[in-house]
């Protein structure tokens, strides 16, 4: 195990994730090297991270999503691996991480990202691979827990920073996968996935602007990802149904009144004619 703290470092993305980094790393030694990248300037997380772990290296950043978070970390990872976390993750330790680390060696480096396998169910837009394999080869995992050698996700050009949220780390394992760099899951190591519980809202008015934040860039995400993958006429085509169901629904919450409904979906139709249009994913949660 030794040589895993050598090895390997863990990155955490955080925007007001405090209280859930405080968790996630409780059980993981202070021989590991952790670097947070905070994307709200919350200074009080440096204080009390900084005087509870000197292991920890915060970078704080101007909130330009995930993905972007992870590339910038990267250039501050001096290990041969890195562990990319979400702080709503629960069951990570140094044996898993361990396990990582050897079944990187054992894979020779040869594949673009590894991951767990999740408990919840809930864990629902990646698909998970056969429990009976030892690495189950699958096209995509979740960004949530990915665990990546330096070189390789270098010479894959990292994430793409377009994406601001979803769709980054599928983009990433596709890109991989035509590099012949394949994806595992790693069967024998299973975590829980707090999905959606990262964030620590202060009010209802931030939960609700949250969600909305989400669903805007969950579709323009979704469309920039398939016009990447399959060009922008196909991907017309492929999303037609969805834009018109969108257009209806506007349209018949108008008819009744309904402006909570109404908001959501001008906000999906927002989100989906800006990427249509190609315009980048800028709205953050002060935007609504």
């Amino acid at each position: 195990m030794d040589n895993s703290f050598k090895e390997v470092t863990v990155v955490i993305v955080s925007y007001k994730s405090k209280k859930k980094i405080l968790n996630l790393i409780k059980n993981i030694s202070t021989n590991f090297k952790i670097i947070i990248v905070e994307n709200s300037y919350d200074n009080s997380i440096e204080k009390e991270l900084s005087d509870l772990r000197k292991n920890i290296q915060i970078i704080f950043s101007e909130n330009n999503g995930y993905g972007s978070s992870i590339n910038l970390a990267r250039k501050h990872v001096t290990t041969k691996y890195f562990f990319a976390l979400n702080p709503d993750m629960q069951n990570i330790n140094d044996k898993l991480i361990n396990v990582f680390y050897e079944s990187a060696k054992e894979l020779d480096n040869n594949f673009g990202a590894l991951g767990p396998r999740f408990q919840n169910v809930s864990e629902k837009s990646h698909k998970q691979s056969n429990i009976n394999e030892k690495y189950g080869q699958i096209e995509s995992i979740s960004g949530s827990a990915m665990f990546f050698c330096s070189e390789v996700f270098d010479k894959n050009r990292g994430f793409d920073e377009n994406f601001f949220l979803y769709f980054e780390e599928t983009d990433y394992c596709y890109r991989s996968n035509k590099n012949s760099l394949k994806i595992y899951q790693i069967n024998s190591q299973k975590v829980y996935h707090e999905i959606g519980t990262s964030v620590e809202t202060t009010s209802q008015e931030e939960v609700d602007k949250l969600k909305k934040l989400y669903a805007w860039h969950f579709i323009w995400s979704k469309f920039y990802y398939y016009r990447k993958r399959y060009g922008r006429l196909t991907s017309l085509i492929l999303f037609s149904p969805a834009l018109l169901r969108i257009i209806f629904k506007i349209f018949i919450n108008t008819v009744f009144g309904n402006k909570k409904n109404k908001s959501k979906y001008q906000i999906r139709l927002n989100g989906l004619v800006n990427s249509i249009k190609n315009k980048r994913s800028y709205k953050r949660i002060e935007d609504f």
